[in-house]
């Protein structure tokens, strides 16, 4: 699985087997797009062509785009973890969430190449 990006928008690739074709699906959207290519040349004109005329539809029928984020999200983990969580939290004067917070963001930073 890769990832590639056009005018800030994401699209995850994939192989599929059935067509051996690579398959692109943009993320983040109020709706569904994607995209086939057997090139990475190919696979960036699909990606425009299908944004463009996924961004036309949605002027048309007066629809955001994009999907929107509220910043809350429930996660289920074990009891056990949540207790262990909760004391590093502690240990660290930090509330959960804020512990958990700094755990994603950390998470997500590039690894140190140094």
């Amino acid at each position: 699985m890769s990832l590639m990006t056009l005018d800030g928008f994401h699209a995850r690739i994939d192989y599929d087997e059935d067509t051996d074709l690579f398959r692109g699906e943009i993320l983040g959207l109020n709706g569904g797009a994607d995209f086939y290519g057997s090139s990475p040349e190919e696979l960036r004109r699909q990606f425009r062509q299908s944004l463009d005329v996924f961004l036309e539809v949605c002027r048309e029928q007066g629809i955001e785009p994009r999907r929107q984020y509220s910043g809350k999200f429930n996660l289920r983990i074990s009891p056990q973890l949540h207790e262990l969580l909760a004391l590093r939290a502690q240990v660290c004067h930090k509330s959960l969430n804020a512990f958990a917070q700094e755990a994603l963001e950390r998470s997500l930073a590039p690894a140190d190449n140094g």
